[in-house]
């Protein structure tokens, strides 16, 4: 398989495995597809790392494949495309990249569909779909620049150009960089601490944040009034607060 899912201890690990450099096949983009929605449904995945090895997390489409494309192929294909990126997006749990190496292209994008993204002291990132006469397909350009702003993401889609993991913090394109060697372990930490949290106040969080971003403020209003209410009604809201009362901030313990 050219992508793998490992649980353990409440995280998915969401892994990449298509050597050498994890080019996103049509095959590893269906395949990405499944994951996601297998992640989704997985009662004992309450966290999920996106992850492409110690060397690389993905160095972008299988250009060889995309040669042999045509106008109709590329019409039939772009919507799958889309949908894979977004069924990662869409994983209702926290969702961390792990992103050593490149993550160029569609292997940026990937990293996009993610929560929070920790990358390696000598990761790689860019969109530089440009230099083959394209844009970005998979949601660069539309999470992109929501993610860094309008213009730092046409400055990077416009030129495609390859960006340090210091730049790339800088821009805000990723939110933390540890030593390569570290990469995984801090992701993998990251998604555990999150993996013991309230599951279903955690689904809230990220629904109205994401539902906000893509829509007008008083829908995005309503979407968080609603959950914030619905939330009363859960187990972990009635443990959140009986601790608080009886222990202080910070010590429940959430199944």
């Amino acid at each position: 398989m050219t992508v793998n899912l490992e649980v353990a201890e409440g995280v998915g690990t969401i892994r990449l495995d298509r050597p050498p450099m994890n080019a996103l096949d049509v095959a590893t983009q269906d395949r990405l597809k499944e994951l996601a929605e297998e992640a989704t449904r997985r009662e004992d995945v309450r966290a999920v790392v996106l992850y492409g090895g110690e060397k690389v997390f993905a160095a972008g489409a299988d250009i060889k494949e995309m040669q042999d494309m045509d106008h109709t192929a590329m019409v039939l294909r772009s919507r799958a495309l889309q949908e894979s990126f977004t069924a990662v997006a869409r994983i209702p749990k926290p969702v961390v990249a792990a992103v050593t190496g490149y993550a160029l292209g569609g292997g940026c994008e990937l990293a996009l569909c993610a929560d929070f993204r920790i990358a390696g002291d000598g990761a790689r990132l860019g969109q530089p779909e440009i230099l083959l006469g394209l844009i970005p397909g998979a949601g660069g350009t539309q999470r992109l620049s929501r993610l860094i702003g309008p213009s730092k993401a046409k400055d990077l889609i416009f030129t495609g150009r390859m960006v340090k993991a210091d730049e790339a913090l800088a821009l805000g394109l990723v939110d933390r960089v540890v030593p390569a060697a570290d990469v995984y372990t801090e992701a993998h930490a990251w998604a555990a601490k999150l993996a013991h949290g309230p599951a279903l106040a955690l689904r809230a969080a990220k629904e109205a944040i994401d539902t906000g971003l893509e829509t007008d403020v008083e829908t995005g209003l309503a979407v968080e009034r609603t959950w914030f209410a619905g939330l009363f009604a859960t187990a972990d809201r009635e443990t959140g607060m009986r601790s608080f009362v009886e222990e202080g901030p910070g010590k429940a313990k959430f199944l």
